[in-house]
């Protein structure tokens, strides 16, 4: 028969009664192990639904942020709008298409009742003459007809001032403005 094990002797024997070997002990491993694992894939898990939260946040903040540039965009682009129709240029022109007119010189109350200066009323200016040929456009006229003017640009057919300062001849034509804006630009000779 087998020897028996010789008894063990100093630090080995006090080692050996604080823990008992009395044979494999995997019954008391294994909840354990289940519980590492358990709380290894709760962690993971977590992680990713925490994860993916994010990403969410992240994508409705992008979205947030192109809609504040869109919204800031079309804000500027109305003030802007805003800018140019309150100019007093602007709402010079916009009066008169109203058909209002510039009012006369003003008369101010003085505290003690008196009037100060002389009321005067509006009156509207004649209206503008419309462009008529003047002597300097005649001689224009008898330049060479057939080529451009000295500057390289000539008046159009709607009245407007060449370069040189003088008006066209030609009187607008409403009934032609359409197939004149369909039609290509003239080309010169060499371009």
């Amino acid at each position: 028969m087998s020897k028996p094990a010789a008894p063990l002797k100093g630090r080995a024997a006090r080692l050996a009664r604080l823990m008992p070997s009395t044979g494999p002990s995997t019954a008391a491993r294994t909840p354990f192990v289940l519980l590492v694992v358990l709380l290894l894939g709760g962690g993971l898990i977590t992680l990713l639904l925490l994860n993916s939260a994010l990403n969410e946040g992240s994508f409705r903040l992008s979205e947030l942020k192109r809609d504040t540039t869109e919204l800031t965009d079309e804000q500027q682009a109305l003030q802007r709008d805003v800018d140019s129709r309150s100019q007093p240029d602007a709402l010079e022109r916009r009066a008169r298409e109203l058909g209002m007119v510039p009012g006369g010189s003003p008369a101010f109350l003085n505290p003690d009742g008196t009037v100060r200066g002389k009321p005067t009323e509006a009156t509207a200016p004649p209206p503008s003459p419309s462009p008529t040929p003047s002597p300097s456009a005649s001689l224009d006229a008898d330049a060479p007809a057939a080529g451009p003017s000295a500057s390289g640009t000539s008046a159009g057919p709607s009245g407007s001032l060449s370069p040189s300062g003088s008006v066209s001849a030609t009187t607008p034509d409403p009934a032609a403005a359409p197939s004149a804006e369909n039609s290509p630009p003239p080309t010169s000779p060499g371009r």
